[in-house]
């Protein structure tokens, strides 16, 4: 009964995992027929390299701000329309809605409409206004990219904080009413901590999923301006490919596939702490 799933397992992922691990210690371009195997100086390139460096100050940072975004924005539409209704359905469905489109489609969409002739400039400069810089300086482009992430991705958030919040036991919030609680410290006191698995949930995926970022980045600010956007998964796939070194690419992969282990498995610990620590 085990078996197919553990061939699916080791066929999907312990294999790449492996692969890409030898690869990571070879100096291979894809095309020449026997990788030529030059230990660690992949990884001792990779640290001393500033392009790489900075993609991954870039990528943390894209994490930390989105992972709490996306949170904080999920759970705060989720109390608003968890409650069933019409009006509380179709906005469910709107807000869900931009996850359902492609990650280039939303990309182009939003740079058609934030570019530098794009439509809001447009209006803003036929206003009597300047160009606003949201993908030509490197600051902006950053926080656009971030909002874009976080505009797309926060329906999944908020469908999960629905659904912990109709699990939520009813006699507590009914309890809490009548011991004369306002409505944020039954926030605080019993729906937060009920939360506490969803949370922890949300935030392990939201992290994983940033760490991963390219697809927006490809499509909305392609790395640019100056770099400024380029995410550790962009400069693997453009090392790997674009650049014809898969040696090089791999052992940036394996490191960033090692960070988000350790940092899925950090939330994931300071997230069950602070649960005892309510339930004490």
């Amino acid at each position: 009964m085990v078996l197919p799933a553990l061939v699916l397992f080791v066929v999907m992922l312990v294999i790449p995992v492996g692969l890409s691990v030898y690869l990571s210690l070879t100096d291979w371009d894809g095309y020449s027929p026997d990788p030529q195997f030059i230990g660690v100086r992949n990884y001792v390139r990779m640290f001393s390299t500033g392009e790489v460096i900075s993609a991954g100050a870039v990528t943390l940072t894209i994490a930390a701000a989105g992972t709490v975004l996306l949170n904080v924005l999920g759970l705060g539409f989720a109390l608003l329309v968890h409650r069933t209704s019409r009006a509380n359905t179709f906005f469910r469905a709107v807000l869900f809605y931009p996850h359902i489109l492609s990650a280039l489609v939303v990309g182009f969409l939003w740079s058609a409409l934030l570019g530098t002739t794009g439509v809001v400039n447009t209006l803003v400069t036929e206003a009597g206004g300047s160009v606003l810089p949201f993908l030509s300086d490197p600051v902006w482009a950053r926080v656009t990219l971030i909002g874009v992430i976080v505009w797309a991705g926060f329906g999944v958030n908020l469908v999960l904080y629905i659904a912990g919040l109709q699990t939520i036991n009813k006699d507590l919030l009914e309890a809490a009413t009548i011991d004369g609680a306002s409505r944020f410290q039954t926030f605080r006191n019993v729906t937060l901590p009920s939360l506490a698995p969803v949370v922890t949930v949300n935030l392990v995926l939201s992290l994983v999923t940033l760490l991963k970022t390219y697809d927006l980045v490809v499509s909305l600010t392609g790395g640019g301006p100056a770099g400024s956007t380029q995410t550790a998964a962009y400069l693997i796939l453009s090392e790997s490919f674009a650049n014809s070194s898969l040696g090089f690419g791999s052992a940036q992969s394996v490191v960033l596939m090692v960070v988000t282990g350790v940092l899925a498995v950090v939330v994931s610990r300071l997230r069950s702490r602070a649960d005892k620590a309510v339930a004490a």
